[in-house]
């Protein structure tokens, strides 16, 4: 008798507990504490229209777009205003016949008449006060990488870095690491997409995300 009543308080007991742990309210609290699913770290940047019959493009807001600034002061665009964006045409598959393949990117570069318009207004987006002839008007995804050519995602009124002589032009050391990176994705030791997220990320670390710190 005695173990039957032990057995049949155990079972209630177990039935209380899968009661309790199926209850509407409990079911909540645990998908609440597993959190959503991670989406920190995007895997691809923005696709632009690619090279169209170009017209100028409209920018950001006057005073809507804030540079940031590496710990030593090497310029950054706003992520908001500039993600970045890639040139559809452009695939790992066909690199050959792209951005690898010499004089591709002087045949699809927006003209001044173009570009000119964007930058003036683009100085206001980002309340830019310095000389514009020391500011490039930048694709953040550089076209030798696959990007837009005029998605105004993937462009930037770029400030001189630390160091820059005024009226010096816009020479920078991004461009240095936009030609590194473009040799490792020409050279197949760095994958397309990686070297696009990477510089659209923070250019001043591209290298090394891509696992290339010395650029070779």
């Amino acid at each position: 008798m005695k173990a039957y009543k032990g057995l049949m308080i155990g079972l209630l007991a177990l039935g209380l507990s899968v009661a309790c742990s199926t209850h509407p309210a409990n079911t909540v609290a645990q998908n609440v504490s597993q959190g959503p699913a991670k989406q920190d770290v995007p895997s691809s940047v923005p696709v632009g229209p690619g090279p169209v019959q170009y017209t100028v493009q409209q920018q950001p807001a006057p005073g809507s777009c804030h540079y940031g600034k590496t710990a030593d002061g090497q310029p950054l665009p706003d992520r908001t205003c500039t993600p970045g964006a890639t040139n559809p045409k452009v695939t790992a598959a066909n690199l050959s016949d792209t951005i690898c393949k010499s004089g591709y990117t002087g045949g699809i570069r927006p003209g001044e008449n173009i570009t000119g318009p964007e930058k003036a207004a683009n100085i206001k987006s980002y309340g830019y006060t310095g000389d514009p002839r020391d500011a490039e008007y930048d694709h953040l995804i550089s076209l030798e990488l696959g990007g837009d050519p005029d998605d105004p995602r993937n462009l930037w009124v770029e400030p001189p870095s630390p160091g820059h002589k005024q009226g010096a032009g816009t020479a920078n050391p991004k461009d240095t690491v936009e030609n590194q990176l473009h040799s490792l994705v020409c050279g197949k030791k760095i994958g397309l997409v990686d070297a696009q997220v990477a510089i659209a990320t923070d250019w001043t670390t591209a290298l090394a995300k891509v696992g290339h710190p010395d650029g070779k």
